[in-house]
C-alpha cells in the first residue's frame, strides 16, 4: 500500500518501522531535514522535508496516489488541517492523532466533514490500557479481544508457585482450568511453548481466558488480591485526565500530584471528586505526607521517563502490595527497564502504533475475513490478533489437525454464539466464528496467512 506519515517524532517513526517492515511503500513527511535523514538512512522509505498541511509538499508526497495518509504532528489542528487537505487532493483514507479532551469529545461531529477514516488519541488509549491494568492487579499487562469477553493477561511466575515445573498440558487436568498459555518469556528468549513445555519461577507467561475463568485461575495459583480502591497518581497530563475520569467513574478513590499549580486549577474544575494536590511528585517527603504507603496503586504518568522510572521504584519500596504503573514516552534500554521494579510498563507510543497497525491491515484484508483487533504482546515481540469470520475461507470447516499451521503460531481460542473455547484438534473454525491467534510471525493480515502452504488432507 501506498502510505504517507505526516509528523516524524516518536510516535510517527514508530509507526513508520513498522509499517516499512511490513513491505508498504512509505513517504513522510517532516520539517526538520535532521530527522528525515536519521529515518531515511536507516529504512527504506521516501522523504519529503515541509509542512504538512502545505498544498504543494503533499502534491510532491504523491499524496493523489495515497492509499492511506497518517497525521502524527504535535498540533491537533494541522493533523485534522492535513486530513483534510489530504482527502480533497485525492488520498483514499486519512487518519489524524488528536489528543486534545475538546477536539476528542466533539470529533465525531465533523469526522464525516473531514473525510477521517479514523482518528486516534494515544493517552485515552493508553488510559484505557491502565484501567484494565488495575481491574487486574496480579498481572503485568492485559489486553481485551471478542468485545470484552476474552482477556489476554500477562503473568509472572513467583518461587514456590503451584505452576512451577509443571507441563502446560498439565494444567487442565490439575488445576481444572481452561485458560490457554501462548507465550512464555525466559531469561530474555521468547517461547510460543507447545504442551510438553515446562513452567519454572520466574517465567512470564501470557494466557488467554474468558475473563471469569483468568479470575479463577490467578486464585487457584495463589495470586490474589485485594481490590484497588485508593490511587495515586504522579503527573496531571491528558492521560491523566482521561484515566482519572474513568476512575472516578468506576468509584475508585483518586488523588493527583502535579507541580503545576494553574494545571491543578484545571483539574480541579475538571474533575472536582478528584483530590489535586500542588506539589513535586519527586519529593519523597511530599510522598509520605500524602501517605503513598496505604495507596493500592501508585500510577507514575508524568512527561518525564527518568522520573516516572525512579519514582516508581520508590513506589513498590514504600508501598510493595501496591499496583504499580509506569508509563515511558521515549525511552529506548526495553532491556534495562525490564529488570527494574517497576511495574507495569504503559507505551502510548506503541498503542497508538498498534491501533494504526491495524486499521492499516483491515484495508488489505478480505471482505471474509476481518481483523477485529491487533495486540502486541511479550514487549512487542509476539502479536495477538483477532478475526472475524463473515465468510468461507480455506480454513472453515477443517480441523485444526488437517492444517498446516506455521511454526510459532497458535490458535488461542474461539468464540462462537456467546461461548468461548480452546480449540482441540477435532474442531474446526466456522463462519460467524471469532478467531484468535498468538503468533511470532509480523505482518499478518488475513487468517489464511497463519497456514504454512495448503491444508493437510486427513
Amino acid at each position: 500500500m501506498n502510505i504517507i506519515v505526516v509528523g516524524c517524532g516518536k510516535v510517527g517513526t514508530t509507526l513508520v518501522k513498522e509499517l516499512a517492515a511490513e513491505k508498504h511503500n512509505i513517504v513522510i513527511v517532516d520539517i526538520d531535514a535532521e530527522k528525515l535523514d536519521e529515518v531515511g538512512n536507516t529504512l527504506d522509505v521516501m522523504c519529503v522535508e515541509g509542512r504538512g498541511e502545505d498544498v504543494e509538499v503533499l502534491i510532491e508526497a504523491d499524496v493523489s496516489n495515497c492509499d492511506i495518509l497518517i497525521a502524527m504532528m504535535q498540533s491537533d489542528e494541522l493533523n485534522l488541517l492535513t486530513c483534510l487537505l489530504a482527502k480533497k487532493l485525492g488520498a483514499k483514507n486519512t487518519i489524524a492523532r488528536v489528543r486534545n479532551p475538546i477536539y476528542s469529545n466533539a470529533i465525531n461531529l465533523i469526522k464525516d466533514d473531514l473525510g477521517l477514516s479514523m482518528y486516534i488519541n494515544p493517552e485515552r488509549a493508553a488510559a484505557g490500557e491502565i484501567s484494565r491494568l488495575l481491574r487486574f492487579p496480579n498481572a503485568m499487562q492485559v489486553e481485551t479481544f471478542a468485545k470484552g469477553r476474552v482477556e489476554i493477561m500477562k503473568y509472572e511466575i513467583p518461587e514456590g508457585s503451584v505452576l512451577s515445573e509443571l507441563k502446560i498440558c498439565q494444567l487442565r487436568p490439575k488445576l481444572k482450568t481452561t485458560v490457554f498459555v501462548c507465550a512464555v518469556e525466559r531469561a530474555g528468549e521468547v517461547f510460543v511453548p507447545d504442551g510438553n513445555f515446562i513452567l519454572r519461577s520466574g517465567d512470564i507467561i501470557s494466557f488467554v481466558a474468558p475473563i471469569r475463568e483468568a479470575n479463577e485461575f490467578l486464585k487457584k495459583v495463589g495470586s490474589v488480591s485485594a481490590k484497588i480502591k485508593d490511587v495515586i497518581i504522579l503527573g496531571g497530563g491528558k492521560l491523566t485526565y482521561y484515566l482519572t475520569e474513568r476512575l472516578l467513574d468506576s468509584g475508585y478513590r483518586v488523588k493527583i500530584i502535579e507541580i503545576n499549580k494553574k494545571r491543578c486549577e484545571e483539574l480541579s474544575e475538571l474533575l472536582p471528586e478528584a483530590m489535586i494536590i500542588n506539589g513535586d511528585a519527586t519529593n519523597n517527603n511530599l510522598l509520605h505526607e500524602e501517605h503513598i504507603e496505604n495507596a493500592d496503586a501508585v500510577l507514575s504518568l508524568t512527561g518525564v521517563d527518568e522520573q516516572n522510572v525512579l519514582m516508581s521504584i520508590y513506589a513498590s519500596k514504600q508501598a510493595p502490595e501496591a499496583k504499580v504503573v509506569t508509563k515511558i514516552k521515549h525511552f529506548d534500554f526495553d532491556d534495562i527497564l525490564r529488570g527494574m521494579p517497576i511495574g507495569s510498563i504503559v507505551y502510548p507510543k506503541y498503542i497508538t502504533a498498534d491501533y494504526v497497525l491495524r486499521y492499516v491491515r483491515v484495508m488489505q484484508n478480505s471482505w471474509e475475513s476481518n481483523m477485529e483487533s491487533l495486540h502486541r504482546i511479550v514487549d512487542d515481540r509476539v502479536e495477538a490478533l483477532e478475526f472475524r469470520i463473515r465468510q468461507h475461507n480455506a480454513l472453515v470447516g477443517i480441523t485444526f489437525q488437517q492444517l498446516n499451521i506455521k511454526k510459532g503460531t497458535l490458535v488461542a481460542c474461539i468464540t462462537r454464539n456467546g461461548k468461548t473455547f480452546t480449540p482441540g484438534g477435532k474442531d474446526s473454525i466456522q463462519v460467524g466464528d471469532t478467531v484468535i491467534i498468538v503468533t511470532i510471525q509480523k505482518g499478518i493480515s488475513k487468517l489464511e496467512q497463519i497456514l504454512d502452504g495448503e491444508a493437510v488432507e486427513g
